[in-house]
């Protein structure tokens, strides 16, 4: 599957204890999406060069991008969504 950024976007404020992966795992259901969501926050981090923190501070607000999922090989959907073209079918 391949993910595409739709431009919309919501805020989600740290809590004692997020980290990039977890935060990830929550809201797109893959730990390694963690990308999307550093990339997309980038302006928190003085440096570009820098490696943002594993564990984020407390109370900062992130941008959490909304993704869309299309799927790269149609035969591995379930029937039902195989020909509609909603889940990328025919």
């Amino acid at each position: 599957m391949t993910a595409k950024l739709t431009g919309d976007y919501f805020e989600h404020v740290t809590q004692t204890g997020d980290r990039w992966d977890l935060l990830a795992y929550r809201y797109y259901g893959d730990q390694y999406k963690q990308t999307v969501l550093i990339e997309a926050n980038r302006h928190l981090f003085l440096d570009d060069l820098s490696v943002p923190p594993l564990v984020l501070p407390y109370g900062i607000t992130l941008k959490i991008p909304v993704i869309v999922e299309e799927a790269t090989n149609t035969d591995l959907l379930p029937p039902w969504k195989r020909d509609n073209p909603v889940y990328g079918g025919r």
